[in-house]
């Protein structure tokens, strides 16, 4: 009975170490992706015009490092906070596995950053430092952008007004927290299509927007099969503890989008930049979008229509989402 006790206690022993032994080697080997690149972004007025653009309407950077307005529809952005960041994500308020704020994306932050380090912050999750971020910011997404929108973003964030702030790192729950080293890699960028291809340029915009992870479901950070874009990913409200799931985008015809015209498609997102529409104050209990309508709002016509050209080719998924459940 000794002799097994004491072999139990080697093997035990020896399965610490190894564990011990892993996390050790997660720690010092990844993540693993190429040391920021020499660059240096010059800011010519289309780059500007191109980077505001992508990052206040389509990439949602500055939507979600500003403070947001949830006591009325869509929670738009709060003048004065644009990339100020702040907000806080917790387990208990947003079902996050952690606690993570939104960081300071305007100059007052960034100018730590060189433009190479910043290149590769937007496109592989890797801090200057080394630290690698949870993939609540989109990089796998980013990391698809053309290297020339890349530079556009980043010579717009460099004119943002300036606010102090500086916010702690993630501290992400065990074993997560030696998981999100593994999973930055080196960009595999997509060249920008020439919008007159518009299926082709309708996708680039859908992938660099991040579309995909809000609008398919997931379970422990991995997209369920066979639910791609049907919708049903939950967001939790730090403020009031409501739910909202995400759309059904597929072209299913009963729990999807299939039935919709194109005119119906943009009017979706173009009725919020009509002057006619005012928005609302939602009280807890009351729904309210954690689509970002207000920010595509802004996007061109054209843009929308490429959008909604490629989801015409996205595969019927049939799946019925409960949009909506009040906190008790």
């Amino acid at each position: 009975m000794k002799k097994a006790l004491t072999i139990a206690g080697i093997a035990a022993g020896i399965l610490v170490l190894a564990a011990a032994a892993g996390l050790t080697y997660l720690s010092v080997a990844f993540p693993k992706v190429s040391p920021a690149p020499a660059l240096t972004v010059e800011a010519t007025p289309e780059r500007l015009e191109r980077g505001r653009y992508l990052a206040v309407h389509v990439a949602g950077c500055v939507d979600c490092h500003s403070t947001r307005d949830w006591e009325r529809f869509g929670g738009p952005v709060v003048a004065g906070t644009e990339g100020k960041g702040g907000d806080r994500f917790d387990e208990a308020t947003a079902g996050m596995p952690g606690t993570l704020y939104a960081q300071n994306i305007t100059p007052a932050y960034l100018s730590r950053y060189s433009d190479g380090e910043l290149y590769r912050l937007i496109t592989t999750g890797v801090t200057r430092d080394g630290r690698a971020l949870f993939p609540m910011m989109p990089y796998p997404a980013y990391s698809k952008m053309d290297p020339e929108d890349v530079k556009s973003v980043i010579a717009y964030l460099r004119t943002l007004t300036p606010i102090e702030g500086e916010y702690p790192a993630a501290e992400l729950n065990f074993p997560l927290n030696f998981i999100v080293k593994t999973i930055p890699s080196d960009p595999s960028p997509m060249t920008r299509p020439d919008p007159k291809d518009t299926l082709a340029y309708g996708e680039y915009l859908f992938t660099i927007a991040a579309c995909g992870d809000c609008h398919t479901p997931m379970e422990k950070g991995k997209p369920l099969p066979g639910k791609h874009l049907a919708g049903g990913f939950e967001f939790r409200s730090p403020q009031t503890g409501d739910i909202v799931r995400s759309a059904n985008i597929t072209q299913d015809h009963e729990t999807g989008i299939g039935l919709w015209t194109e005119e119906v498609f943009v009017k979706r997102f173009t009725a919020y930049r009509d002057s006619s529409w005012k928005n609302a104050f939602v009280k807890k209990g009351e729904f309210n979008s954690a689509m970002p309508w207000l920010l595509y709002a802004g996007m061109t016509d054209g843009d929308l229509k490429s959008i909604y050209r490629y989801l015409r080719t996205v595969p019927p998924v049939t799946n019925r989402v409960e949009k909506f459940t009040a906190a008790n």
